[in-house]
């Protein structure tokens, strides 16, 4: 294995999850669940699995690197097409988003690795080798792979840990990709949600949404958000000059709704152009559940129960 790059089995053996590390990317992979451990074809499934993860994941970050320039541009039609096939799933992905936002590829990155390590493993294994449930979770963006009866749940949570809720995603329902985003996340945010959740077709789609929507979870000018240039935080940013949330102060239930009002808009046209599936949003302990049918602001606790029972159960 090539030095640069940390592989190590999770849960204690070579039949638990893998972690793999390259610079940036943090990927873990896992296939099937730890029902079926000591079932032999899932074993083997795993094996295969783990070996074409590893193949593919071995050039990620050097191709990244190699178009990096590019993919920090603000997305436009007239860009050139970057070559790598991770830069061409992260310039398809905000490409549906940048007629009417600022973005850039980067929005879709880490989303667009874990798509790209899911396609790798199904390619390598077909057949009764290919496995009924895959996951590549990339830092919270997770690519999916659910056949027949499979299904996914994560858990949702604020940036000091405590439980928000779960989303499911079955494999009789065509979305296959989870993304979270928001202040307080690996990357800088130019809105004040805590956590903003979506799922859409594919996992670098719904790290794009995630983004934009928890943007859009904002106070222009409130005297209680301190803002500053993206690049003074981090220089290499592509946001350049642009301010993004450092600090969010006390809000008062007006402003909370305000802010989570402009988010849950912004998800709902994306819903209604088939750009995402359905959202959560989280903001000072209160919430708002976007899904085809609204839903109203509620607490964190009763938001929970909704993700779990009512909708994705």
């Amino acid at each position: 294995m090539n030095g640069s790059i940390a592989a190590s089995y999770l849960d204690g053996d070579r039949n638990g999850r893998l972690h793999l590390q390259h610079g940036p990317i943090d990927l873990v992979i896992g296939v099937g669940d730890r029902d079926h451990v000591g079932n032999a074809a899932v074993q083997r499934q795993r094996a295969l699995s783990f070996q074409a993860a590893y193949a593919r994941f071995a050039t990620v970050l050097d191709e990244l690197v190699g178009e990096l320039s590019l993919l920090k541009m603000p997305h436009l039609a007239a860009n050139p097409r970057p070559s790598s096939p991770v830069a061409q799933r992260m310039v398809d992905a905000v490409a549906h988003f940048s007629n009417h936002h600022f973005i850039t590829p980067m929005a879709a990155v880490a989303g667009s690795v874990a798509d790209e390590i899911v396609s790798a493993i199904l390619s390598a294994c077909q057949g009764d080798d290919r496995p009924s449930r895959l996951y590549v979770n990339n830092g919270g963006d997770i690519a999916l792979h659910l056949a027949g009866e499979e299904a996914f749940e994560i858990g949702i949570a604020d940036e000091s840990g405590s439980a928000l809720g779960r989303f499911r995603v079955s494999g009789q329902e065509p979305n296959r990709g989870i993304a979270t985003s928001g202040r307080g996340g690996r990357s800088l945010s130019m809105g004040i949600a805590d956590s903003v959740t979506v799922i859409a077709r594919s996992a670098a789609m719904a790290d794009a949404a995630a983004t934009l929507i928890g943007n859009a979870v904002d106070l222009p000018g409130h005297a209680a958000i301190v803002r500053a240039a993206a690049n003074s935080i981090k220089d290499d940013s592509d946001l350049g000059e642009r301010l993004v949330v450092t600090a969010c102060g006390a809000l008062d239930d007006d402003d909370i709704a305000q802010a989570l009002n402009a988010g849950e808009a912004l998800a709902r046209h994306f819903m209604a152009q088939g750009l995402m599936a359905r959202c959560a949003l989280f903001l000072k302990g209160r919430s708002r559940i976007v899904t085809p049918k609204p839903i109203p602001m509620l607490s964190s606790k009763a938001a929970a129960f909704i993700l779990e029972e009512r909708h994705y159960a």
